[in-house]
């Protein structure tokens, strides 16, 4: 399990995060697939797939523990370039039909897909990552408080950088990446206001690759970098690799995201330039919905929310050149405490 920074990282625990859980209900259009004993758990990437060292590998890493601790078996499901919401479907009711529960959809651009699957196989428990938006009995909408772990990389990179210059790439310019960006430009400019912010966002859509472009992300650092920046902090799901590659090949700080990408083995080589990286708790959201069908047989239900609170957000400590800075653990550990109890509200957009 990955560390993360003065907050605890048992995962996204059940009772923390205060859920819903309802027995669902069966349909004429349930098949067998929908009921009797769980082949295991079905999971479905997003855009980036396996291998993006980010947020696709840590669903993995959790549907991994599930597998292990649970003795379920398992089947995991690459996506297509330029794939359709119907393609979508058809995977989602493959791993349902197949006998897999629960099944989860890893990404927002899922919601369409889990929402029409779900109402189809009732019995089956359905979780989607960042989105909200379904209201549904046998669906958990797993979120996180991004912004809040941003607001730390932000600090972070403002009590780093020796030019007082920094910058922020998103993958795609949609709401959901201007969380990032919100709660890092708040926090940066907590600690000095007129810090020099770089912002950038790859493309417009995730068509269109910004999620899964490694060329794409290190054009933008590289360009991010040339104009001054010293510390770089990604949320572009594998285009980051990018951003991490021109940090060590310029020798300044990168902030990676979602996984701890100081200790993923594909990004050794540029480990000693990964400062930190803004954590959410994907790999336990995974694990925790997996635990509460295969295991307590309570499946979760509803919004299920990681914050700082319950260790759902927060950022990695691996790097010693960052845990053994006391002053910017004193800094970080003051905003955490201020974020926890209220005294700080961190923007969303």
């Amino acid at each position: 399990m990955r560390r993360v920074s003065r907050i605890a990282v048992a995962g996204v625990a059940t009772a923390a995060l205060a859920v819903t859980v309802s027995a669902c209900g069966s349909s004429s259009g349930e098949s067998a697939g929908g009921s009797g004993k769980s082949k295991g758990i079905g999971l479905a990437y997003d855009v980036g797939g396996k291998g993006d060292q980010s947020f696709n590998d840590a669903a993995y890493a959790g549907f991994q523990k599930a597998e292990k601790d649970f003795g379920v078996g398992g089947r995991d499901i690459e996506p297509q370039d330029g794939e359709s919401d119907a393609d979508k479907v058809q995977r989602l009711e493959t791993l349902a039909k197949s006998g897999y529960n629960p099944v989860i959809g890893v990404g927002f651009a899922y919601a369409p897909a889990v929402k029409q699957v779900a109402a189809k196989y009732p019995k089956v428990s359905f979780g989607i990552i960042d989105d909200n938006t379904i209201q549904l009995k046998n669906v958990a909408d797993m979120v996180f408080h991004e912004e809040q772990a941003s607001y730390l990389a932000g600090i972070t990179a403002a009590k780093t950088t020796k030019k007082n210059h920094i910058g922020f790439i998103g993958g795609v310019d949609i709401p959901l990446i201007h969380k990032f960006e919100a709660g890092f430009v708040q926090g940066a400019r907590s600690v000095d206001p007129k810090i020099k912010i770089e912002s950038q966002y790859l493309t417009q859509t995730p068509a269109e690759g910004g999620f899964s472009s490694p060329d794409k992300g290190e054009n933008a650092a590289n360009g991010q970098i040339d104009a001054g920046a010293d510390v770089v902090y990604h949320a572009a799901g594998l285009s980051g690799q990018g951003v991490i590659k021109a940090a060590a090949a310029h020798k300044v700080w990168a902030i990676g995201v979602d996984s701890d990408q100081y200790a993923q083995g594909a990004l050794s080589a540029y480990k000693n330039s990964i400062l930190t990286s803004a954590l959410k708790n994907v790999s336990g959201a995974v694990y925790e919905l997996a635990k509460s069908v295969v295991k307590d047989k309570k499946p979760l239900s509803g919004e299920v929310r990681g914050s700082l609170d319950n260790g759902g957000v927060g950022l990695a400590d691996s790097n010693p050149v960052f845990k053994n800075d006391a002053d910017l653990q004193a800094a970080l550990k003051k905003a955490e405490q201020g974020i926890k109890d209220g005294t700080i509200t961190v923007k969303t957009s």
